[in-house]
């Protein structure tokens, strides 16, 4: 893990595309501002956390249906 200091209004640049920049810092919380292209889809830990949970879940579903429609249509025959 890279850990860099910045101050207030101070950025980091990754790559060409994405700048994040400090805009406030108040006790324990900051605050920041990612500038980046639409393509690039940002999300806080949680929250991308819990969408990738929920694809495994829809994609195991799928395949579960998949099965089942399988095994109901090989009945039907």
């Amino acid at each position: 893990m890279l850990v860099l200091t910045r101050k207030v209004n101070e950025s980091i640049k990754i790559g060409d595309e994405i700048e994040i920049t400090i805009l406030s810092v108040s006790g324990e919380q900051i605050k920041i501002g990612i500038d980046a292209p639409k393509h690039v889809e940002i999300h806080r830990k949680e929250v991308y956390l819990d969408i990738q949970n929920e694809n495994n879940q829809a994609s195991q579903t799928s395949v579960d249906l998949l099965k089942q429609l399988n095994i109901n249509f090989k009945n039907a025959r």
